[in-house]
């Protein structure tokens, strides 16, 4: 696969997420949430992903690349809060692209604010 890393945001809605979260699983890819965990704290909502690198794994080549994007997690507290989530390139691709200009760079500064998820569990939510 030579699709390019593309510069985008995409909103997906809290089953699209499962579905993306279920297929890195399978897939093998390091870095996602357990389908139970999401299933138990994703708030039904939207939620966001950006690539932001090309992952490539020497040793599985058929899964590679991989885009490892920021997601941004809607968690039932109503918080966002800021993940990873390695996607198969055209499973991003397959996203409709619905956000406008402005929309995406509100979401991005949202991202840059929001709390690692790993920083929201330590505070016991």
């Amino acid at each position: 696969m030579t699709a390019v890393l593309p510069r985008t945001i995409r909103a997906v809605d809290t089953d699209q997420l499962l579905l993306l979260e279920e297929e890195a699983a399978r897939l093998g890819f390091g870095q996602r949430l357990p389908a139970d965990w999401l299933r138990e704290h994703a708030q039904a909502a939207v939620h966001y992903l950006f690539p932001g690198m090309e992952h490539w794994l020497s040793h599985r080549p058929e899964v590679s690349p991989q885009w490892r994007c920021e997601l941004l997690l809607t968690v039932r507290t109503g918080e966002e809060v800021l993940s990873l989530l390695d996607v198969w390139p055209a499973s991003f691709e397959e996203l409709a692209e619905t956000l406008d200009t402005t929309a995406k760079a509100e979401i991005a500064a949202r991202m840059r604010r929001a709390p690692s998820l790993r920083e929201w569990a330590e505070r016991g939510r």
